[in-house]
């Protein structure tokens, strides 16, 4: 697990030579998150292959087994969960420490919030300053009781309800997390529950949730949808293969596009419509990007992705892609400011309460390189054109940050530094590997 007291500085530069090969990135996180957490209220052994072994993940692994579940590691990306079937978690001996995985810990309290138990839980330094009551506040109506730092924030104890009361809720702003959260509360209340988006959201949840056998029904309501998850059912062991992660592919396909010569093949990847956003947003900007050998797996759809390096053009991100590319922002950034012409991304508000204010974190990375940049309201506002580089990116503890960072470094005059790279293997352990081999050199090293 990483040590906030040791930073792990990382510098990149262009490479000597294009991007080439083939090559798969980490499993989908948020994929590998629901299959642990799913197998564990599941009756019967599921099967896991491609997991996701970053630290978020393992620390939902061992939430898992404090609550009860088996849960065994069988081989690289090879897992097994033996699960109590739905309402039959057992309060846990310890406190449930979620580390930096906002995801994990959100979904967990709706979890939590329909078994009887108490339990406390905690995350590190970045995780206990990010806000809880979007879950806290609409899970309570299930009759659970939650007690967290002021703000609603970590660590909180929670005493899940006895007899869960389905939700009735229609979610304020887009998330994917706190819709999940409700399901997941909803598995254990007698009744249905129902949660519409105004948004729609990624919906992974609700494809594995018909994946393990049970009743939900998605209806269209304007530009949104209205979930309906009958509660109670006898979730079924199933096998999960999961993709490779979208979110980590777009840190290569950005490093292919901006390194003159480069033509890559990211393998088996995740191609959930609701999670491509930053693939449609890169091909407008002109990207050179074909979709192949796709096909439906465990509920997902899945393909390889031909990525050449292009010259990109700036262009007009509409904010109702961004529940479609949350996650993706910083790194569109990157793209973006190396395209000709300005990028407008529009809607920006949910990445002020990201691992940090990544709206704020992906300016100051940027102008760290030299680009120009501006915030106008929630809207970034990116003017491209040729990034002279030389400066350090500042993470504050943020994944996605120091990812994008060292990306924007392959492309930069004079490359880029970024102060900590540790919390890279939270979500994508070996992407420094990675980077290289397609690179056939060094271009990411560490600062010693």
């Amino acid at each position: 697990m990483h040590d906030a007291s040791a930073a792990r500085p990382l510098r990149s530069a262009p490479p000597t030579q294009p991007l080439s090969g083939r090559l798969r990135v980490a499993g989908d996180k948020s994929i590998s998150h629901r299959a642990l957490m799913f197998g564990a209220l599941a009756v019967g052994t599921t099967s896991i292959e491609g997991l996701l072994e970053g630290e978020d993940v393992l620390r939902t692994a061992a939430a898992m087994r404090l609550l009860g579940a088996t849960v065994d590691r069988l081989g690289d990306g090879a897992w097994r969960v033996s699960g109590r079937g739905v309402g039959g978690l057992t309060e846990p001996s310890d406190v449930l420490d979620m580390g930096n995985s906002g995801t994990a810990a959100r979904l967990i309290c709706g979890l939590l919030a329909g078994h009887p138990i108490f339990a406390v839980m905690t995350g590190d330094a970045s995780l206990r300053r990010r806000p809880m009551k979007r879950v806290t506040d609409p899970l309570s109506a299930t009759g659970a009781r939650f007690f967290t730092r002021e703000g609603g924030r970590l660590p909180l104890a929670v005493q899940g309800a006895r007899d869960a009361v389905p939700l009735d809720y229609r979610l304020p702003v887009a998330s994917a997390q706190v819709k999940s959260a409700c399901l997941l509360a909803g598995l254990c209340a007698r009744g249905t529950t129902r949660v519409i988006e105004n948004e729609a959201t990624r919906d992974h949840s609700e494809n594995m949730l018909r994946h393990f056998g049970a009743t939900v029904h998605v209806g269209i309501e304007g530009h949104g949808r209205v979930i309906e998850l009958i509660g109670q059912p006898e979730l079924v062991a199933a096998p999960v293969v999961v993709p490779g992660d979208p979110s980590s592919a777009a840190f290569l396909a950005v490093a292919a596009l901006l390194v003159p010569g480069s033509h890559i093949v990211i393998e088996n990847v995740g191609l959930n419509p609701l999670r491509a956003g930053i693939f449609t947003s890169l091909i407008e900007m002109g990207a050179d990007i074909a979709l192949t050998n796709q096909r439906i797996e465990g509920g997902e759809p899945v393909g390889d992705l031909v990525v050449k390096a292009t010259q990109l053009q700036g262009a007009d991100i509409p904010a109702g892609r961004a529940p479609s590319m949350i996650d993706e922002y910083p790194i569109l950034a990157v793209a973006a400011a190396s395209a000709r012409g300005t990028t407008r991304m529009r809607g920006l508000a949910e990445l002020r309460v990201k691992e940090s204010d990544r709206l704020a974190g992906t300016a100051a990375m940027l102008r760290a390189a030299g680009a120009s940049v501006e915030i106008e309201g929630d809207d970034l506002l990116v003017h491209g054109g040729a990034v002279p580089g030389g400066g350090v990116v500042t993470t504050n503890m943020d994944h996605r940050i120091a990812m994008s960072g060292l990306v924007l470094g392959l492309a930069a005059e004079a490359g880029m530094a970024v102060d900590d790279a540790g919390f890279i293997e939270t979500s994508f352990p070996g992407f420094a590997a990675l980077v290289n081999r397609v690179a056939g050199c060094q271009a990411i090293l560490p600062i010693t």
